[in-house]
């Protein structure tokens, strides 16, 4: 049954990047490493649970067939996002901040943020494309049973996990990649939670008995 409660567990970790997004600063330098180390410290727990608005629907466990075999595939992207994308926040936010706190009052910070930058960007990039096959699994999971009402929902999801290969969640585009993930999860939720089965797979239906005198 669609609750508001549901709908609030599927879209509160995006709704909170969002916000984040709003105060992240745009730029890292002597002024902002203390802020940018601070909220990437405090953001690190939130990333991961974007993929709660996945997982939610794919709580069941997964039967023998395609359906199945995607579930499990979905899952697999959700971890494999959670890690990588949890290095990025840990190397190019937790620490390139730090270091350019520490930096000396003279020496350049190019060379101090730069190596960071690029592992975190490279880790953050293979997590954002695990999102993406997850959503896509997520949706080849669900259509066989909840058929094309999951669909605007994986779509607004696929854009949104489109532009959170480099966006992050700086504003404007990453807090409207955030909100755009936020409605994704929503109607995904949605679709899977008030359509009916349309398959039936895995279900065996029951002989009637008393209108034409048969049972079974």
């Amino acid at each position: 049954m669609l609750t508001i409660r549901s709908i609030a567990l599927v879209t509160a970790a995006p709704l909170l990047l969002a916000a984040a997004g709003i105060a992240h600063p745009h730029g890292l330098s002597r002024s902002t490493a203390s802020d940018w180390t601070q909220l990437h410290i405090a953001l690190l727990p939130v990333f991961p649970l974007l993929t709660v608005g996945l997982l939610v629907p794919l709580r069941q466990r997964p039967r023998l067939g395609l359906a199945g075999f995607a579930t499990v595939v979905a899952w697999v992207g959700t971890f494999v996002y959670a890690a990588f994308y949890t290095g990025l926040d840990a190397v190019a936010g937790i620490a390139a901040g730090t270091a350019v706190e520490h930096a000396g009052e003279t020496a350049s910070l190019g060379p101090v943020k730069r190596p960071l930058y690029e592992t975190g960007e490279a880790l953050g990039q293979a997590g954002a494309y695990a999102l993406i096959g997850a959503i896509a699994a997520t949706a080849v999971a669900l259509l066989p049973k909840h058929g094309a009402r999951i669909l605007p929902g994986t779509l607004v999801l696929l854009a949104a996990g489109w532009s959170f290969l480099d966006s992050h969640i700086f504003w404007p585009r990453g807090v409207w990649t955030m909100l755009g993930f936020a409605l994704g999860f929503a109607l995904l939720h949605w679709g899977a939670a008030s359509s009916a089965p349309t398959g039936g797979a895995g279900v065996r239906p029951r002989h009637r008995t008393g209108e034409d005198g048969m049972g079974g």
